[in-house]
C-alpha cells in the first residue's frame, strides 16, 4: 500500500525548525552565487530499487518522525552529486584561490577543513562517514588511493589530507568560541542535515506531500516531497527519503524548476546504524606529516569548524552566510523560496562602483563574458547564473542574490528604486 499523499502547508511543518545541524556559509567573491548554493543542499542520482508496501502516514506524521529520531550511532557511504553549471570549485583549494579560500594559498594549510570541503559545492563525490553522538564524527572524502578526512573527537578536531601529506589541528567550536577565535561552518554532508535545512526553511510557501516509498541503501523508505508555492524560484521540488524504522532521512535530491537533472544529489548507498568501534575516532599525525595549528593560521580560518544554528535557510539571507547574517547594508526583499537579499555598494547609500564605461574595453568584457547584461527601471546592470542561486550586479554596485530567476532579481532591483 502506498502511503497517503496527504498535502500540507509546513505551517504544520514548523515543529521542523526544532530539527538543526550544521550549516555552510562561505563569502568567497568570485563564486558567490555557486558557493551559496553550496549551503542550501548536496544530493546523489541514486536509483529506487524497489517500492516497498508500508503503513499509510502523512506529511506531518513523518515530519515529526524526522524529528523525533534519536539514531545517534551510524556509519555508511554516501554519495554526493552537485551540478551548479560551473566549472569544478577543486582547484580553488590551491594556489588559484590564494587570498579567497580561508586556509588556501601562502601561511595556509592543504588539510584546512574550510578549504577543502568546499570541493563538494561541485561533481561527485563519494563520502565515509561515521557519527557516534555529538563529540565523535568522521568524514572521508575519497579520491582514487588519496582521502580526506576530517575527525572530531571531544574537543579535538584533526584533518588528513592523505595526498599532500599535511595535518590540521584544531579545537571544537565551543572551546574556539570561548577564545573568540572566528570559525568557518562545516557544509551539510548527510541527508539528515540537507532535510533539516530545508524543513526549517518550510513556511505557508511551501508545499509538503508523501509521494510514494523507496528502497534506499538497503533499507524501506517513505518519500516526503518539499515544493515552493511560489512562482519565481529556481527551486522546483526537494525528495527526501526517510527511514521508514527510525526517521532518519537517507537521501535528499533537489531539482531546479527549469527540469533536467538534480543539482544536488546525496544519499547514502550503504548504512549501518550501530555504534562505530572507538578506535574509528582516534588520530595520531603519520610521521614526517606537517602539522598546521589553528592558531597559527590567519584570517577566517582560525579555529576548527564550527556547529552552526543552520541555515534560516531559503526563507532568508542568512543561507548566504556571514555577510548576510552580520553585514551591514544587507537587505531582505520578499519572504520563502523567493526571498532575495539586497546588498548596497560599500561605503552606504549613495556610494557607487566603477561603471563598465569607466573601464578599458578589454576590462569591460571579462564580467560580460560570464553574465548577461540587463536593464530596467533600476538602470543596467549584469546577471550571473548558476542552475540554483542568481545574482543581479547593478553597475552602482548593488547587488540582487537569491535562488530565484532573472525576471525576479531584475523585478526586486526596480521595485527598490
Amino acid at each position: 500500500m502506498a502511503p497517503k499523499d496527504t498535502a500540507r502547508t509546513t505551517d504544520e511543518a514548523g515543529e521542523g525548525s526544532a530539527v538543526r545541524r550544521k550549516a555552510a556559509r562561505y563569502a568567497v567573491p568570485v563564486a558567490v552565487a555557486g558557493v551559496a548554493a553550496a549551503t542550501i543542499g548536496l544530493v546523489p542520482a541514486l536509483a529506487a530499487s524497489g517500492d516497498p508496501d508500508l503503513p499509510d502516514v502523512t506529511a506531518q506524521e513523518l515530519i515529526e518522525k524526522i524529528a523525533a529520531s534519536d539514531a545517534e550511532q551510524l556509519s555508511g557511504t554516501v554519495k554526493i552529486s552537485t551540478d551548479l553549471g560551473l566549472p569544478s570549485l577543486a582547484g580553488l583549494a590551491g594556489d588559484a584561490a590564494d587570498g579567497l579560500v580561508p586556509g588556501a594559498g601562502e601561511g595556509g594549510s592543504s588539510a584546512a577543513p574550510d578549504a577543502r570541503l568546499m570541493e563538494l559545492a561541485s561533481g561527485t563525490h563519494t563520502l565515509r562517514v561515521a557519527v557516534d553522538g555529538p563529540d565523535r564524527q568522521k568524514l572521508s572524502i575519497l579520491d582514487g588511493a588519496a582521502e580526506y578526512s576530517v575527525i572530531r573527537n571531544g574537543d579535538d578536531v584533526w584533518a588528513y589530507d592523505s595526498e599532500s601529506g599535511e595535518v590540521y589541528h584544531g579545537e571544537d567550536a565551543g572551546a574556539a568560541a570561548e577564545r573568540e577565535h572566528p570559525a568557518p561552518q562545516e557544509p551539510p554532508t548527510t541527508p539528515k542535515e540537507l532535510a533539516d535545512e530545508v524543513l526549517k526553511a518550510a513556511g505557508d510557501t511551501t508545499s509538503v506531500t508523501v509521494d510514494g516509498t523507496a528502497r534506499i541503501a538497503g533499507r524501506d523508505a517513505y518519500q516526503l516531497l518539499v515544493k515552493p508555492k511560489q512562482s519565481g524560484s529556481t527551486v522546483g521540488s526537494v525528495r527526501i527519503a526517510v527511514d521508514a524504522d527510525n526517521g532518519v532521512p537517507l537521501k535528499f535530491t533537489l531539482l531546479p524548476s527549469s527540469g533536467g537533472k538534480a543539482v544536488v544529489d546525496a544519499g547514502f548507498t550503504k548504512v549501518d546504524f550501530s555504534r562505530p568501534p572507538a578506535s574509528t575516532f582516534d588520530f595520531t599525525p603519520p610521521k614526517g606529516a606537517k602539522v598546521t595549528e589553528a592558531d597559527e593560521l590567519d584570517g577566517p580560518e582560525k579555529g576548527a569548524p564550527q556547529h552552526g544554528e543552520g541555515l534560516k535557510g531559503l526563507k532568508g539571507v542568512e543561507g548566504l552566510g556571514p555577510i548576510g547574517e552580520h553585514g551591514q547594508g544587507v537587505n531582505v526583499i520578499g519572504e520563502g523560496w523567493t526571498t532575495i537579499a539586497e546588498i548596497k555598494a560599500p561605503g552606504g547609500e549613495g556610494a557607487t562602483a566603477p561603471k563598465p564605461g569607466d573601464a578599458p574595453p578589454e576590462a569591460r568584457k571579462f564580467p560580460e563574458s560570464f553574465g548577461d547584461r540587463v536593464k530596467g527601471d533600476f538602470g543596467t546592470g549584469t546577471v550571473f547564473k548558476t542552475r540554483l542561486v542568481n545574482a543581479l550586479m547593478t553597475d552602482d554596485g548593488t547587488v540582487y542574490v537569491g535562488a530565484v530567476t532573472q525576471d525576479a532579481l531584475v523585478g526586486a532591483a526596480n521595485a527598490a528604486k
